[in-house]
């Protein structure tokens, strides 16, 4: 089926005390876009976002629309960086699409496709849609998503979907780094990279929640840090000013490297950024340049109002979850935690065996998904 590709922008102004991405003029933010439309009349468009966005080009959204769904990618204005990214701005850029989608494209029905971290988001955007609560951001900054007006979505497809930013770096991060200020020098019991470490996979289960309390408490210590630097730079000369930082050893998941904790058809000691012992310090790991208010809205395991599991359990409409079985970044905890705590809405799931996250490589287990979709869309609308 032939598709036509429509790049456009979404413009809209906001009010801030200082400009968070590069380039462009203050107080405006455009929203880059991408039209799949396929030659075929639809009233329904499934309107993917992440946020850092760069999955127009992934093989799901082009797929669907070869088969005759109408897709919008939606990148937020953090487009490629997450520095300073702030959870409830992308909740109003993801807004702004989906409003456009409606009122200027004229579509009826909007499905937020949530692809990896655009799951969290899609929850994220519909829960304060459905139940608006938030009127700041954790750090304190006015972003009033309950006057904002959101559009509600019409159903949701979770595709791979981690569980959110802030919880997922929290069970990835490194718990042998105890001082942020000297980052290299590890508890050698609780590093998993290192050979003399007595515990080796597999791990029994006395290793496995004494690594996950630390985890979060380490979490907790950069979450109390961050919020004890931006107490000093209100109190001072300067109040909304700003500060970046990094963050080390933020890919030492122990599943990772082993197998036998939530077993799928993963690769053994990989990840989705490949070595993860490689990527634990390396420049792409999550979390590994941040700024102190972006910190609070995204990573901290307390704060972040886009928790994952926490949205969940506000929206009610209908859900689509497809796990991946050879999935290197998500494994089935956090589709099945996901579903739990979706209590209100109508559930159908499904496994693709052997797909790998991104489905790279893999047009036979893109095809699956496509279909998988499509029967959903069918049954539930």
């Amino acid at each position: 089926m032939a598709v036509e590709k429509i790049p456009y922008l979404v413009v809209f102004e906001e009010r801030a005390t200082f400009k968070d991405t590069y380039g462009g003029v203050p107080g405006r933010v455009a929203i880059e876009c991408l039209h799949l439309k396929p030659d075929t009349p639809s009233d329904t468009v499934v309107i993917f976002s992440h946020p850092i966005g760069g999955g127009a080009w992934l093989p799901l959204p082009l797929a669907l629309a070869k088969a005759g769904i109408h897709v919008i990618y939606a990148n937020t204005r953090y487009r490629g960086n997450d520095t300073a990214l702030i959870m409830e701005k992308c909740a109003l850029d993801f807004g702004a699409a989906i409003r456009d989608a409606k009122e200027r494209l004229g579509y009826d029905r909007v499905i937020l496709g949530g692809w990896s971290g655009g799951g969290a988001l899609s929850l994220f955007y519909q829960a304060e849609a459905e139940d608006p609560r938030v009127t700041a951001t954790p750090a304190g900054d006015p972003v009033n998503l309950v006057e904002a007006g959101l559009v509600k979505a019409d159903g949701i497809a979770l595709l791979a979907a981690h569980l959110s930013r802030n919880r997922t770096l929290t069970e990835w991060i490194d718990p042998s780094i105890t001082d942020e200020s000297r980052p290299f020098d590890r508890e050698p019991s609780l590093n998993i990279y290192d050979p003399a470490n007595p515990a080796q996979p597999p791990y029994d289960a006395a290793f496995v929640a004494r690594y996950r309390e630390a985890q979060i408490a380490r979490n907790r210590r950069i979450t109390a840090w961050a919020k004890a630097e931006l107490a000093k730079i209100e109190s001072g000369p300067h109040p909304g000013d700003e500060r970046g930082f990094t963050t080390h050893g933020t890919m030492a998941d122990p599943r990772f490297i082993d197998a036998t904790l939530e077993p799928s058809e993963r690769k053994p000691n990989w990840c989705m950024l490949g070595d993860p012992r490689q990527a634990n310090d390396g420049p792409t790991g999550l979390a590994r340049f941040s700024t102190l208010r972006s910190w609070l809205s995204q990573w901290s395991y307390d704060d972040s109002n886009a928790d994952g599991i926490r949205c969940a359990a506000r929206v009610s409409v209908p859900l689509l979850v497809i796990e991946h079985g050879a999935d290197d970044a998500c494994t089935p905890s956090h589709a099945a935690r996901l579903m739990a705590a979706a209590k209100r809405s109508p559930q159908t799931h499904h496994v693709i065996p052997g797909a790998e996250h991104y489905l790279i490589g893999q047009p036979d287990k893109a095809k699956e998904g496509v279909r998988l979709f499509g029967d959903w869309l069918k049954a539930a609308f």
